[in-house]
């Protein structure tokens, strides 16, 4: 590794990884994304314009993750109004897309592996949409802007971190049918290392056109062509995204999904996340529970944030899916009464032997069939001097989405969020695939207010199907055990397979599976990464953090 690249990596790893601010704060997976955002703010633009800045710049630096080849849904709070309002840019399913999209000649469900690469998994990119949708909105500094901090990485170069280095090394095997990919990130006939030096002119003369020409740069012209083009040409699973599918896509302005939990009222995104709906389950199935009382350190405590964890998935792939296209009884699933009765199934000294979902209030009956999960994700946060606090996550799925490049951009292959199989029996998934529909996602981004109205938290995370409980962890953390937000994201992780509990490999927790296995459960250590971002209201002024897991980094203004 050259000498100049290695000081220019070991700086990036030793940026902070929280910060303090009285003014404007940012937070990322990856520091030159945060120091995008941060460069916003100081240039005077507001939390938005450093979000979708920080966006930007993740399609350069962190490219089996997030950027504009995916979609994500955006948090939005108000600094002079106080409102609240979320923007879904959830991809969508082209106008060809029918239910047996993801099954065989012999009507079983592909297995993931040969169903994700290639163009059958890509959705239409909803997040320059979003984009335009935000800046329309909330943007201070002028569009063009927001691009300039992503121009200078792709056509400049920018240094590969140990994270990028990874993915690109476990993926590279699978790459012999795309060369375009190869020719980005392989360097000499081998994958590109921790340290080296790429540029990407293609992606940055993307950039520069969107940056001219707005959205219609993306979904219309030369840009559309290009995806279409790489779509239906994939040397695996082409398949037909048309000019129409891109010019018709619309970013949705949808209220936010609210529920109190004790003395906080926690806001999020509705379908197609899951993300509020499940996280808000397993907090309302919990707040009977004296968790204060019990501590961190109290395999008690986490016997019930297990159960109640595997209850919520329950209904979740169940119940959830697209609510422009099914019936998804959002409001049965959050009534406190059936939360109540959703809870009386936990018992505070041992596991249960089965977790059934329940039968809220206007549920249609679905079949179980859950969907892949989500691997490549990013999760970033800005607040403004002014008041005004955004909560993001993006994603491609990945990692590396589909595999397929247009333009130096990856394209997602989100399209395998949806359930492969569309029935069960006699009974239809929720999140079967559908044209013009958004799958399922896990994504959450998150922001509480406390009993006066404020905001004291923002945050979300990657992780896929695990970034519902990367979040309600974290805010256990801090609403309930009074953590420090870098210390509450820091707690171990967890999540289940079947009835058995999976625990942090290496963490208090996985110490704790002798206690946990005396209530009953299965335990297995695993290795749980994730990838939390957040900002705290710390007095008038506000703390960021980011996962230690993670390259991320929070930068005050």
């Amino acid at each position: 590794m050259p000498m100049r690249h290695l000081l220019i990596l070991m700086l990036l790893l030793l940026a902070p990884v929280s910060a303090k601010a009285d003014g404007g704060l940012v937070s990322a997976a990856d520091p030159r994304a945060a120091e995008a955002g941060r460069e916003m703010l100081r240039a005077g633009g507001s939390a938005t314009d450093a979000a979708l800045a920080m966006l930007i710049a993740l399609t350069v630096v962190e490219p089996q993750s997030s950027g504009i080849g995916g979609g994500g849904f955006l948090v939005h709070q108000d600094g002079a109004k106080g409102g609240i309002l979320t923007i879904d840019g959830r991809e969508t399913a082209p106008a060809t897309a029918t239910p047996d999209r993801f099954l065989a000649q012999d009507g079983q469900p592909l297995p993931f592996a040969e169903a994700y690469p290639g163009g059958l998994s890509v959705g239409v990119p909803g997040n320059v949409a979003l984009m335009a949708k935000a800046h329309g909105r909330w943007g201070k500094l002028p569009w063009a802007r927001l691009f300039e901090p992503a121009i200078r990485l792709a056509e400049d170069g920018f240094t590969v971190s140990p994270k990028l280095a990874a993915a690109i090394a476990d993926m590279s095997g699978q790459w012999t049918d795309f060369p375009q990919i190869t020719a980005i990130y392989w360097q000499d006939g081998n994958p590109r290392q921790a340290g080296d030096r790429v540029t990407n002119p293609a992606l940055a003369g993307l950039l520069r056109r969107i940056a001219v020409q707005g959205r219609d740069g993306f979904y219309k012209g030369e840009t559309a062509q290009a995806i279409s083009a790489a779509v239906a040409g994939a040397a695996r699973n082409p398949a037909i995204l048309t000019a129409q599918d891109l010019a018709g896509y619309e970013a949705q302005e949808r209220p936010p999904l609210c529920a109190r939990y004790r003395v906080y009222r926690i806001c999020g995104m509705g379908p197609p996340s899951s993300g509020a709906t499940t996280v808000l389950s397993i907090l309302g199935m919990l707040e009977r529970f004296d968790l204060k009382q019990m501590g961190k350190d109290n395999p008690a405590a986490w016997h019930l944030i297990g159960e109640a964890m595997i209850l919520a998935y329950a209904d979740r792939d169940l119940y959830l899916g697209d609510a422009d296209h099914v019936a998804v009884p959002v409001a049965g699933l959050l009534d406190r009464r059936y939360l109540r009765a959703r809870s009386r199934l936990i018992a505070v000294d041992r596991a249960r032997a089965d977790y059934p979902a329940g039968k809220p209030a206007g549920a249609t009956a679905r079949a179980t069939v859950p969907g892949s999960a989500e691997h490549g994700t990013s999760h970033f946060v800005a607040a403004d001097a002014r008041g005004e606090v955004v909560s993001m996550t993006s994603t491609v799925e990945g990692p590396f989405g589909s595999q397929l490049v247009a333009d130096g951009m990856i394209l997602n292959n989100e399209l395998t969020d949806f359930a492969f199989a569309p029935m069960r029996g006699e009974l239809p998934a929720a999140n079967s695939v559908a044209a013009g529909k958004r799958p399922l996602s896990s994504m959450s981004p998150t922001i509480v207010y406390d009993a006066r109205g404020r905001v004291v938290l923002a945050l979300g995370s990657a992780g896929g199907r695990r970034i519902i409980m990367h979040v309600a962890k974290t805010l256990i953390g801090v609403l309930d055990w009074g953590l420090d937000v870098q210390d509450a994201i820091a707690l171990p992780n967890i999540f289940f397979r079947g009835t058995a509990l999976l625990v942090e490999q290496g963490s208090p927790l996985a110490d704790m599976a002798p206690a946990l296995v005396a209530f009953g459960h299965v335990v297995s250590p695993a290795v749980l990464q994730s990838k939390v971002n957040a900002l705290q209201r710390v007095g008038k002024g506000w703390k960021g953090a980011a996962d230690p897991r993670s390259e991320g980094v929070a930068l005050a203004d």
